[in-house]
């Protein structure tokens, strides 16, 4: 039986996930979609479109999806989905988490993980972000758990952009994307999404595709963003990009006054890693700054491999695959890329400068 899979939809208050899941429950789509509804949303979507009353925990919608709230945990509803579907109770191709504006998506994700009843039935495929581009910049400010859900994202949606001027949105996008440089960004009209664009994005399959915006990884005009690059985008920053906007107060203020406790960094080598020392320097930070490490991915060039090495983390949890052989002529190099909230770069630039042959 191939597995189910899933996305979780996560997002502040007013980003648009009860436009998006409305659409889901009741657009004739085609597609026949389970979706949990953690029940403690602000703005549940119950009200608006089941009987509030209700004491089923599971309703069939007229388009053939299933609206499903969690009264447990993440997975019970999980197992008891699963069971209703094995014994053909239930219909449905794949699932749809939403996590309540304030949650962190870390445990959410784990959960695919550390459960071997759940990995053996279900594949996390994404964590997709709503973000209000009105109210954005102040939640990122106020609230770890909108930082979080950032740095967790395989896809980013900004909504609303049409309430605020376009420097605002670039203020935005901008910020995001140092949070968060792997995960594509795109303004969408409130939570008006292509289904595609939600569905099967594969963020969690250990693939050796890496994106990471090119440029991203230009920053101060030279082209590693190890050795000598360590200076953080806060207070005295003059990075080349920046020096562009300038002329307008608030794309002045986003890069002095946010000094955001998620970030990113990306390490490249041209030199291929010691797998042992890799190994113990990763499982020494693992161990470390597991909780603080949201997401981190890497295609490696390991000493006396013929192939990629592909690996990812969330949290504590690390895994890593042979990927497809080297092209002939294909440089090898190594590019990873860390997410997470207070990492200490240079320990970790270092520590890996130090694994390489």
């Amino acid at each position: 039986m191939s597995l189910i899979p899933v996305t979780i939809l996560t997002g502040f208050l007013g980003s648009g996930k009860t436009t998006l899941l409305k659409r889901l429950l009741t657009e004739s789509h085609g597609h026949k979609i389970a979706v949990i509804e953690n029940e403690f949303g602000e703005e549940n979507i119950d009200n608006e479109i089941l009987v509030s009353d209700t004491t089923e925990t599971i309703v069939q919608m007229s388009n053939g999806c299933i609206c499903c709230t969690i009264r447990e945990d993440l997975r019970a509803t999980l197992q008891l989905l699963g069971a209703k579907k094995r014994k053909g109770l239930l219909d449905f191709e794949r699932i749809v988490v939403e996590t309540t504006g304030l949650a962190d998506p870390g445990p959410v994700a784990q959960t695919f993980f550390m459960d071997e009843e759940i990995a053996e039935q279900f594949l996390l495929d994404a964590v997709v972000t709503l973000v209000d581009a009105k109210h954005a910049q102040k939640q990122l400010d106020d609230r770890q758990e909108a930082r979080r859900q950032i740095g967790f994202a395989d896809q980013i949606f900004i909504s609303k952009t049409d309430l605020v001027d376009a420097s605002e949105v670039d203020a935005l996008m901008h910020r995001i994307k140092h949070m968060n440089p792997r995960a594509p960004q795109r303004a969408v009209h409130f939570g008006e999404v292509a289904l595609k664009e939600v569905f099967d994005l594969r963020g969690f399959n250990l693939n050796t595709k890496l994106d990471i915006d090119p440029d991203f990884l230009k920053e101060d005009g030279h082209d590693h963003a190890h050795h000598d690059h360590d200076h953080e985008h806060g207070e005295h920053c003059d990075h080349p990009s920046h020096a562009l906007d300038h002329g307008h107060d608030h794309a002045q203020g986003h890069h002095h006054k946010h000094d955001d406790d998620v970030k990113s960094f990306v390490f490249r080598a041209d030199k291929a890693f010691n797998p042992a020392k890799l190994e113990d320097f990763l499982g020494a930070v693992v161990n470390i700054y597991g909780p603080r490490m949201l997401r981190y991915k890497g295609v490696l060039h390991m000493e006396g491999s013929e192939r990629k090495v592909i690996f990812q983390g969330v949290h504590q949890l690390m895994g890593s695959d042979l990927g497809p052989v080297w092209a002939e002529g294909e440089t090898r190099m190594s590019k990873m890329v860390f997410i997470g909230i207070d990492l200490p770069r240079d320990i970790f630039l270092q520590g890996l400068e130090q694994c390489l042959v």
